[in-house]
This record gives structure tokens, C-alpha cells and sequence, in this order.
């Protein structure tokens, strides 16, 4: 057991010394050199940095921010290398040689707002604020190409010229084509509301791709005499089947601007509330040809088309009738 004590107590005191000893070597490297970074870039050494956070947090704020106020962000491709090392003191960092040599090597890239009409790029603007600046005051002006104008977000590798607000709108605005309404034939008569159905040996397509917003029967306690497709202003309307328009032109009844079509029999069609109207009366039609645009026209609430199967005068349900 004495034995085991003193050999113990001998381990303990060459740990000391090696500890002591290791100590003091390494207070005489520090007071000859200094631990301090070496620097490579594409694997050459460019130099050193005492203080590798600092050096590269300044490379990663010109990474977001770059030099200029348009400059989104800059792409460098080769990044430095750090390694710690121990060399004597009086060496020289050289922190801004460094810096300078990793950023020359960047690819701006700047952020921009480019007007498209049509989807093709007509201008740039420095913000969304100035962009959509432009956009409303050419919905007040009420332009003819406004609702073909798109505010999108750019970011490219090089300077574009910016275009301030009244040039923009100047050379943006169309001004809005006068519609001229075809002359319309004939009359609208009231119709009476046919609860039943009432086959007459036709099958119509669906007149527009779109879906149902309201159906044929009661309806704010009336008769609602058709079927609504909710479909926004512009969406093609077509016949439903073919025949003979009799109708193309205004209504003041609260039909707006109405195409009718007579199906022989008896039996017509009516496309109501229309932006546009495609045709004119005489014209002979075939199912599925353009006839208008759907609109908001007449006494409405919202963009639809509104319609009505009649036979000699009386409304049935149009959906009886779409293939």
C-alpha cells in the first residue's frame, strides 16, 4: 500500500511539472508570436487578419448591400479560407487588400419595377410605391391598356434607366376606343315563367366557361327567368346553338347590351349584360360561335352573363336544355 502511495504521489508531481513547464513554454511563444489567421482565396494566401468575425462580417454586409443604392445584393463566387496559425509578432495584417480583392470579384445585381403590358417589359420604376403610382393614375385617366399593365419585381446584372412618374403615364396611357353598339332589330318582349319543360328537339351548349352564381326560379321574391355564369368583364360568350340573331344592340330594360337568337320554333336564346357585342342582326351563327364578352352592363350587381331559354315568349329552365 506504501508502495502504491508513493507511486501516486510521483505521477502527481511529474503532472505538475509537465503542466508548470508546459506553461511557461507556451508564455515564451506568446511573447514571441501571436496567433493570428492566414487568409486564402481560390487557394493562393492573400494575406493575413487578426480578426477573422470582423473581416468577414464587412464581406458579408457588401454581399447584402453592395455599393449603391440600387444594388439588391452581390453574387461572389469565391469566398476566403481562414486558417489559424502562430507567427512571430510585428507581421501586418492587411484586412483592406483582403477585402478589396473579394469583393472586386462580385456581380451586382440590382432590384428594379418593371411595367409590363402584355407581359412584355415597357419600363422601370426604383419602387413598388412609384409603380403602382403610375398604374392607378392611369386607372383614373381611365386607359385603355390598363387592365393588360403588371407591376413585376426584376433583379438584374446591370443598370437600367429609370422612368419618372409623368413620363410613364405619358407614354403608357391609350386612350379608351369608343364601342360602337351594332344597331339592334325587333323587340324584347316580357316573357312568362314556364315551370315545366318543354321539349323542343334542341341541345345547347354551355354559352360560356364559367360557373353557375344563379339559377332559373324564385329569386328575391321573384321569378328569375335564367341562368347567371359568374365570369369576369371580356370572357367570350358564345351561341348556344345555332340560328339567326334578331337582337344585338342596348337595352334599357336592364338587359344592357343583349344578343338575341332565334332558333326556329318558337325557341331563342338571350345573352345578357355583355361588355361588347361580336355580331349584328341577320347574322346566321353556328353553336359555339363568339357572339360577345361578358360585362356588367344594365341592372346588375357584379360581371355575368345572364342566360334565357324561351319558347314563343315563355322562360324554361336553361339547364334543362346544356348538353
Amino acid at each position: 500500500m506504501r508502495k502504491l502511495l508513493i507511486g501516486l504521489r510521483t505521477s502527481i508531481k511529474a503532472l505538475v511539472l509537465f503542466a508548470v513547464s508546459s506553461i511557461i513554454i507556451l508564455a515564451i511563444i506568446l511573447c514571441v508570436y501571436k496567433p493570428i489567421y492566414s487568409v486564402y482565396l481560390d487557394g493562393e494566401m492573400v494575406g493575413y487578419t487578426q480578426n477573422k468575425a470582423k473581416l468577414q462580417g464587412r464581406i458579408a454586409e457588401f454581399i447584402e448591400n453592395g455599393d449603391d443604392d440600387n444594388i439588391a445584393f452581390v453574387q461572389i463566387d469565391k469566398m476566403p479560407e481562414y486558417k489559424l496559425c502562430f507567427l512571430k509578432r510585428g507581421i501586418e495584417t492587411n484586412d483592406d487588400e483582403i477585402y478589396a480583392m473579394v469583393t472586386s470579384a462580385g456581380q451586382d445585381y440590382y432590384k428594379y419595377y418593371a411595367l409590363t403590358l402584355d407581359s412584355e417589359e415597357k419600363l422601370y420604376v426604383s419602387t413598388f410605391e412609384e409603380a403602382e403610382d403610375i398604374v392607378n393614375e392611369l386607372k383614373e385617366k381611365n386607359s385603355e391598356n390598363v387592365e393588360k399593365l403588371a407591376i413585376e419585381q426584376k433583379y438584374v446584372n446591370e443598370k437600367k434607366e429609370t422612368t419618372d412618374k409623368e413620363t410613364a403615364v405619358t407614354n403608357l396611357y391609350q386612350e379608351k376606343k369608343k364601342v360602337v353598339t351594332p344597331k339592334s332589330a325587333g323587340t324584347v318582349k316580357s316573357a312568362s315563367y314556364g315551370s315545366g319543360f318543354k321539349d323542343v328537339g334542341i341541345k345547347f351548349i354551355k354559352p360560356i366557361t364559367a360557373t353557375i352564381t344563379s339559377r332559373f326560379g324564385s329569386r328575391w321574391g321573384t321569378k328569375h327567368k335564367g341562368t347567371d355564369f359568374g365570369a369576369p368583364t371580356g370572357t367570350s360568350i358564345k351561341a348556344a346553338a345555332a340560328g339567326t340573331v334578331t337582337y344585338a344592340g342596348w337595352n334599357s330594360g336592364g338587359y344592357g347590351y343583349l344578343v338575341i337568337i332565334s332558333h326556329g320554333n318558337g325557341v331563342q336564346t338571350y345573352y345578357a349584360h355583355c361588355s361588347s357585342i361580336l355580331t349584328k342582326v341577320g347574322a346566321t351563327v353556328n353553336a359555339g360561335d363568339l357572339i360577345a364578352k361578358s360585362g356588367a352592363t344594365g341592372h346588375v350587381t357584379g360581371p355575368h352573363l345572364h342566360f334565357e331559354v324561351r319558347v314563343n315568349d315563355v322562360a324554361y329552365n336553361p339547364e334543362y336544355y346544356l348538353k
